[in-house]
């Protein structure tokens, strides 16, 4: 079911169900995965079947008129000749009638209409004049489920918020409360990831999900959308045999990385020479997942009598970490970026193929890179202490269902 919210000035809204109930898919995040490219850009077709080149996207236009002003494209089979023009997104074709963009000057030049549901057969967008604008739905080219993108955006949204008042509310509740409460909240996101992680791999295949789950996590959070598109471009078994130079692929790639902000550590040049020393060191690595899983501990996620130090201590998680660390990524990748990697990409994905119960011990797990206000707001809650208590990646995936939920109130 999928319902379109009337169209304001700002954005109209899709409310679809998921799997845990209703959520939101704004007209801006679809502007945002244009503008990243976070899609499969290789098949993108418009809906009278020409192919579609997308030079640049465009300059993101927040006042009025299109929404992406001077991209650049290249149509059809003439790959020589250059579309220069502006795009309009929305979530369905017929919004630019409802709109009255037809007959608004502003849009005069506007060379491709980006919807994200396929529109009906025969339906097309027309311009001042009656010309025919080419449309091109995202839908059927997205790299992940409509969910799964409204989630990640949640998430983005809440990472640099100051959450004072947010733990003064619940600072309210009895600790025996707060931890059922977050618990609850955590148990929702584990199911999201493995739900997601489980459509992946029937849309891909176990290798393949498994090599593009790994450099997506490695671009965290800035840099996901081109690391995932060079997942597509290039095979494991290209990077397996050296057949991936990193840093030409970086240079290839050069406009569409994201480097403001971004600490020398997790640079896109020295992420990707990162996974190319791990594929040529473990060229077999999404087999030897599969064949670790049934030696990995299975923790009761309910368990409470025993601290999370006891708990990594009598599982020992440290030496745990550091086996995945060698025999899944050949030591190419370490410290917290390998925290997320595991909780975010591997115990999931685990979970999706081989339906072991790998609740506990993701729960757990160190709690890898986190947005400081989340983890801060943790320890202010007592729910982290540094002692029995560290931080691990359950309490906090919880904090983050809930903020999540009650920012969509």
């Amino acid at each position: 079911m999928m319902r379109v919210r009337p169209s304001d000035s700002v954005s109209a809204v899709a409310e679809m169900q998921g799997l845990d109930g209703a959520f939101s898919f704004a007209e801006k995040l679809l502007q945002k995965i244009w503008l990243r490219g976070d899609f499969d850009r290789a098949a993108a077709v418009t809906t009278d079947g020409r192919g579609v080149r997308i030079v640049h996207p465009g300059k993101w236009n927040l006042l009025g008129g299109p929404d992406f002003l001077s991209a650049r494209l290249r149509l059809g089979d003439d790959a020589t000749r250059e579309l220069l023009g502006d795009v309009e997104v929305h979530l369905r074709a017929n919004d630019w009638n409802a709109h009255g963009h037809a007959s608004d000057p502003a849009y005069a030049n506007v060379v491709l209409h980006v919807v994200l549901f396929p529109p009906e057969k025969n339906q097309a967008t027309l311009g001042a004049g009656g010309r025919e604008i080419p449309v091109l739905a995202l839908l059927p080219l997205l790299h992940h489920a409509l969910e799964e993108f409204a989630a990640d955006e949640a998430v983005e949204n809440l990472a640099d918020r100051p959450l004072s008042r947010v733990t003064e509310e619940l600072g309210r509740l009895p600790a025996p409360e707060l931890a059922v409460l977050l618990a609850r909240h955590a148990e929702t996101r584990w199911r999201q990831k493995v739900h997601f992680a489980r459509l992946r791999v029937q849309r891909l295949g176990w290798e393949t999900t498994c090599h593009h789950t790994a450099l997506e996590i490695l671009g965290y959070r800035f840099n996901r959308a081109p690391l995932l598109r060079i997942a597509g471009e290039h095979p494991l078994a290209r990077w397996a045999t050296g057949a991936v130079d990193a840093d030409a692929v970086f240079v290839a790639e050069a406009k569409g990385w994201s480097l403001q902000g971004v600490r020398p550590a997790n640079h896109p040049r020295t992420r990707l020479r990162q996974y190319a020393a791990w594929a040529k060191a473990r060229p077999d690595w999404p087999a030897r997942l599969l064949a670790l899983a049934a030696s990995l501990p299975i923790i009761d996620a309910a368990t409470t009598s025993k601290g999370t130090r006891e708990l990594r201590r009598v599982h020992q998680f440290s030496k745990l970490r550091a086996r995945l660390a060698t025999e899944i990524c050949g030591d190419a990748v370490g410290g917290t970026r390998l925290d997320n990697l595991v909780c975010d990409g591997l115990l999931p994905l685990l979970a999706a193929q081989t339906s072991r119960d790998h609740r506990g011990l993701w729960h757990r797990w160190f709690a890898g890179d986190l947005p400081p206000s989340i983890t801060g707001g943790l320890r202010v809650l007592g729910c982290f202490d540094g002692r029995a208590h560290p931080a691990c990646h359950g309490t906090a995936q919880g904090f983050l269902g809930w903020l999540i939920e009650n920012e969509a109130r």
